[in-house]
C-alpha cells in the first residue's frame, strides 16, 4: 500500500516549514467548525504558501499574505452566492449526492472548505464524506463539471503531480522532471523564490 504522504514529500523534496504554527491551525479549525485532514495540514505547513507547477497554489493559516483562513472565508463567501447548481447534470455530479449533503454549504463544518485552486479555474475543497469515505476531495473544474474523489488529499495531490486527471474534465497535464515550487513573497522586501524538488527521472 503506498504511503501518498510520504511519496509527495519525496516529490516535493525537504519543505522549509517557514510558517508551521500548530496555534494557527486550532484558530482556523475552531473558526470553521471541523478539523482539517492531517495529511493536509502536514504539506500546507511543510511548504506553503506556495504554487507548484505554476498552477496549484496553497495557503497557509499562519501567513499574514496569502492566509488560508482569509481564503476560505472569502471563497466560501463568493461560492455561496455562485450559481454551482447550473454545472450539475445529474446525481453523479452533484455534490450533495455524494457528499451525503441535504444541501450544499462551503467553509462551514458539515459543508466544502476550500483547500486549494489551480490559476486555471479549477476549485479544490475538503468534504467530510465522498462516497463515503471520510476526509476525501471535491474539485470543480475550469469547465465546471464537478467531481468527487474518494481518497486523501495526499492521495488526490500525488495523482495530480504524475499527471492525472485530477482538477476537472480535460486537465491532466504532466510535467516531466522536477517540481517546481514557487514560493511567493509573503513580508516587505521579500522576493519570489523558485526552488526544484528533486529529480524524478521522468
Amino acid at each position: 500500500m503506498i504511503d501518498h504522504l510520504q511519496t509527495v514529500f519525496a516529490l516535493l523534496g525537504p519543505g522549509e516549514g517557514r510558517f508551521a504554527d500548530a496555534a494557527a491551525w486550532h484558530r482556523l479549525e475552531e473558526d470553521v467548525g471541523r478539523a482539517l485532514p492531517a495529511d493536509y495540514k502536514r504539506i500546507v505547513d511543510a511548504y506553503a504558501p506556495v504554487q507548484i507547477n505554476g498552477h496549484l497554489a496553497l495557503s497557509h493559516p499562519a501567513s499574514g499574505r496569502f492566509n488560508l483562513g482569509e481564503d476560505i472565508r472569502s471563497t466560501s463567501a463568493t461560492w455561496a452566492k455562485s450559481a454551482w447548481e447550473s454545472y450539475v447534470t445529474g446525481p453523479d455530479d452533484d455534490p450533495r449526492v455524494y457528499c451525503s449533503l441535504p444541501h450544499l454549504t462551503f467553509g462551514t463544518a458539515e459543508g466544502l472548505i476550500p483547500l486549494a485552486a489551480t490559476d486555471q479555474g479549477a476549485a479544490v475543497f475538503g468534504a467530510q464524506w465522498v462516497h463515503g469515505f471520510a476526509d476525501g476531495v471535491v474539485v470543480q473544474g475550469s469547465e465546471g463539471d464537478w467531481v468527487g474523489h474518494a481518497m486523501t488529499f495526499a492521495e488526490w495531490l500525488y495523482r495530480y503531480l504524475i499527471g492525472q486527471e485530477m482538477a476537472g474534465w480535460d486537465s491532466a497535464v504532466f510535467y516531466p522532471g522536477p517540481v517546481e515550487l514557487e514560493y511567493p513573497p509573503t513580508g516587505p522586501g521579500q522576493r519570489t523564490q523558485v526552488a526544484y524538488g528533486p529529480e524524478r527521472g521522468m
